[in-house]
């Protein structure tokens, strides 16, 4: 077998439903499918269950570990010669296999990641958070400019890794945030061929609303810092960017009126840039926030995180584990 497709799901039934809709579409067939319920209180068992006439799909639960333990879980049991890491929340284009498939063939390589998009059927505040997470204004996200990057990043919402590779690495680590960046900086320090695939791209939906997205990027600065502890010499200039904006963003609040003159310009050129790229105002307009969502609560972690861990010498911690993935 070809691929297995690893999908670890905590409490989204309804997301999982649409992921597996849209793999029993894929006009390529040589794969399969492993669900793995990650201690969920909300099962998607009933979800997967009328798609085993459409795919060859397993079913497996576990005791709650994070997205990490779940995939490597689900790799143990995988037959495929590559493993295919696909989060919950993405939905597949048909070709999207074949685009795989064909890009493996002209580039081969033990690893590789593809990009995301929004989709038309997006909320306008879905649409927005993934602007937050694309756009270069914001410096979010995986941006692949050209087809072939020496050393690409993959990440887990979008990830293939060749099984024994994967195997050989001992997998995701414990971490339940930059678990995916962590497995990433160990494939290429393995000397493993990591590749994008910029056909090979996936409607991400994200978060729903924007106290789940500061979440999510709150935890992403902190997990920068743990990643810097774990990987000396990763961090570089753009990591340190919306710490200094939201230094900034305070400094400019206690300043006013000049001092709100900056933020004003930075949500214009947000607002215009989003619309025309979104061409919605309302869609231009929640991208401000969700621009300001993003490069702030990813700046806070980082902050609180080099304080606790840097100046405080405080061991590796995690923010909103226990309720971020419900």
């Amino acid at each position: 077998m070809r691929y297995s497709v690893i999908i670890p799901v905590y409490n989204r039934p309804d997301e999982c439903d649409e992921l597996l809709a849209s793999l029993a579409a894929q006009t390529l067939k040589d794969f399969e499918v492993i669900v793995v319920e990650d201690g969920s209180s909300v099962p998607c068992g009933d979800i997967v269950k009328k798609y085993e006439g459409q795919l060859d799909v397993h079913y497996y639960t576990k005791e709650n570990g994070g997205p990490g333990q779940a995939r490597n879980y689900g790799v143990e049991r995988a037959a495929g010669e590559y493993v295919l890491i696909l989060d919950s929340d993405v939905v597949l284009p048909s070709d999207y296999l074949c685009n795989v498939d064909a890009a493996l063939a002209a580039q081969p390589c033990e690893a590789f990641g593809g990009p995301d998009r929004a989709h038309e059927s997006f909320t306008d505040v879905q649409k927005a958070i993934n602007y937050g997470m694309t756009s270069f204004f914001t410096t979010g996200g995986i941006r692949g400019g050209k087809a072939r990057l020496d050393k690409f990043f993959p990440r887990s919402f979008n990830m293939g890794v060749r099984r024994d590779v994967y195997l050989k690495l001992g997998g995701f680590c414990r971490m339940r945030f930059g678990e995916d960046v962590d497995f990433s900086y160990r494939l290429v320090e393995s000397g493993a061929r990591c590749r994008l695939f910029p056909s090979a791209w996936v409607y991400h939906k994200r978060r729903a609303n924007f106290r789940q997205f500061f979440r999510q990027v709150h935890n992403s600065g902190i997990a920068r810092i743990n990643l810097t502890l774990r990987h000396p010499g990763t961090l570089k200039l753009v990591h340190l960017l919306p710490a200094l904006f939201t230094i900034g963003v305070v400094l400019c609040l206690l300043c006013p009126p000049y001092g709100l003159l900056p933020l004003l310009l930075y949500a214009l050129l947000i607002f215009a840039d989003s619309l025309r790229l979104n061409a919605s105002f309302k869609v231009a307009a929640l991208s401000v926030a969700a621009s300001y969502v993003q490069l702030t609560g990813y700046g806070s972690g980082f902050l609180r995180c080099w304080w606790q861990r840097c100046v405080m010498g405080r061991e590796e911690f995690e923010a909103f584990k226990k309720n971020f993935y419900k």
